[in-house]
């Protein structure tokens, strides 16, 4: 494996001016400790962290911090990035000796399509995305890959069921531990007939008993015109007599 270098400076100040000053000249401020050494406060070359962040081994990577009169083996045990920019603003560095077992998280990542998803019709889900492991800090993998072809229904994948050599790591999550299941798809409950049938013959709203006193008002109002010209008739048989 090719040696990875990233270049360091001691810090003497701190503060927030130095470190935007730092950021500003390609550096991160950065902490260096663990081991058998002091912590230091260092700054570290930006651009070369970053793209050992993005590569495969990512934090797990295995670098050495070059300083102007030590060469330190490190990796990344935390950091901070600016939540508008997407910069680094601070990198915690833990030495590593490479004769010492030590406790790492490595990714899982699944491949193939599960029986249950494509015969069933069930659906697939990721439970945990990384399970941790003991091992020596050359012996870190970059991932598990685990093919879950053969997942049915109600069925898991545990973190014990992941293939890895005993002789060089130790699983250290549970092995009981799910990482992944297929489960079947919910139904909507349906209502009962009762209910269905409540709902087809619910008394609707307002407007018609709007439109019902409306129709009241023109009957009352037809019904009074007869009653108007009842007098008139009886006048007219009167007139006929004499």
């Amino acid at each position: 494996m090719a040696q990875i270098i990233v270049e360091a400076t001691r810090r003497d100040h701190r503060g927030k001016n130095e470190a935007r000053r730092l950021r500003v000249s390609g550096q991160v401020p950065a902490v260096l400790y663990g081991g058998k050494g002091q912590a230091e406060a260092v700054a570290i070359n930006t651009k070369q962290m970053s793209s050992i962040l993005r590569s495969q081994s990512g934090h797990n990577t295995i670098f050495t911090v070059k300083l102007p009169d030590s060469e330190q083996s490190a990796m990344v045990k935390d950091l901070q990035v600016d939540p508008v920019k997407g910069v680094l603003i601070h990198v915690d560095l833990m030495r590593v000796a490479m004769d010492v077992r030590m406790h790492v998280k490595i990714p899982v990542h699944t491949f193939g399509e599960p029986q249950g998803v494509k015969l069933q019709g069930g659906i697939f889900e990721m439970v945990t995305r990384e399970v941790e492991i003991e091992c020596l800090p050359t012996e870190i993998p970059g991932e598990f890959r685990v093919d879950v072809t053969e997942l049915m229904i109600g069925k898991q994948l545990r973190a014990g069921q992941i293939a890895m050599d005993p002789a060089k790591m130790t699983l250290v999550t549970d092995p009981q531990r799910v990482i992944a299941h297929v489960v079947a798809l919910r139904v909507e409950e349906e209502k009962p007939a009762e209910a269905v049938a409540a709902d087809a013959t619910a008394a609707p709203a307002e407007p018609e008993v709007i439109k019902k006193g409306k129709k009241e008002e023109e009957g009352e109002e037809g019904a009074a015109e007869p009653a108007a010209a009842e007098p008139k008739a009886e006048k007219k048989e009167k007139k006929d007599k004499k």
